[in-house]
């Protein structure tokens, strides 16, 4: 019985193999050696993917570029999307995100024109069926609208089909109104796992996240344009991706001062195809 066994391993060795994707992984100890011998069994993107990502960074100082998790980065990255530019450039990127609509947005697109400056907006299905015009003057510009799901649910919770239609959804209607499509996509709250990038990628997205971000959503908390304009400008650096909420009032008073600081300081802004 045994030796019979024995034969019987290397047939059920084989068929394990084949039923479980493998991958080669590189693990760090706790010495913070990396050993290039480790295999795991990992699923694809395609099965079950139940883990979330939540972006954050550490800032830099003085320039610096900040620093993300580098699992997190990783899986953005390999998933095809981003959230800098070129760090050997003096260029960075305006992106807003438009939840909904708070009286500020028209005042922004006033500044980007007077400025010369082109910016992605990712709106929401909400600021899509309200602001018609608004989105209009957006594209008429030579801005970018992005697309930030139809009821800003976290991502990585919904099964593929929901996480699917809630990019196709915005779209559609997108398309139907404007006879173009978004081609930026920035999931909901920062939350993203590879099943959500793998979907985007299908639908001819780039998920774009950011390098530089701060607690502006929060209209009952404004501080002031000066207090804007110092915590931005303190945390210029080449390739950024600059994060700001439309809602806040700080912003739309503060961006002008902001882009002739960053100019001043010897950056330019890109334009929004180049992340692409």
């Amino acid at each position: 019985m045994r030796s019979k066994f024995i034969i019987a391993m290397p047939v059920i060795l084989l068929l394990m193999l084949l039923a479980y994707p493998i991958v080669s992984t590189y693990k760090e100890s706790e010495s913070g050696n990396v050993s290039k011998y480790s295999v795991e069994i990992v699923q694809t993107a395609t099965e079950a993917d139940n883990s979330v990502c939540r972006w954050g960074l550490s800032r830099g100082k003085n320039g610096s570029i900040p620093e993300a998790g580098r699992k997190d980065v990783e899986i953005l990255l390999k998933g095809g999307g981003m959230y800098l530019g070129d760090i050997n450039e003096n260029k960075m990127y305006l992106t807003f995100d438009e939840g909904y609509e708070n009286g500020y947005t028209t005042d922004i697109l006033d500044t980007l024109r007077e400025e010369n400056v082109k910016a992605v907006f990712f709106i929401t299905g909400d600021y899509f069926e309200k602001n018609d015009a608004i989105i209009r003057r957006m594209l008429a510009e030579g801005h970018s609208v992005g697309n930030h799901s139809m009821n800003h649910y976290s991502m990585p919770e919904l099964s593929y089909e929901k996480c699917e239609n809630e990019i196709l959804e915005l779209d559609r209607l997108f398309f139907n109104k404007f006879g173009e499509h978004m081609y930026f996509f920035r999931p909901p709250k920062g939350e993203y796992n590879s099943r959500v990038l793998e979907i985007a990628g299908n639908l001819n997205y780039k998920c774009v996240m950011w390098s530089f971000a701060y607690q502006d959503w929060l209209t009952n908390a404004q501080k002031g344009a000066d207090y804007a304009l110092d915590i931005v400008s303190k945390n210029f650096h080449n390739g950024a991706v600059i994060l700001l909420h439309a809602v806040s009032k700080d912003n739309a008073e503060a961006l002008g001062s902001i882009i002739r600081e960053a100019r001043k300081q010897g950056y330019e802004f890109g334009s929004p195809e180049e992340l692409l």
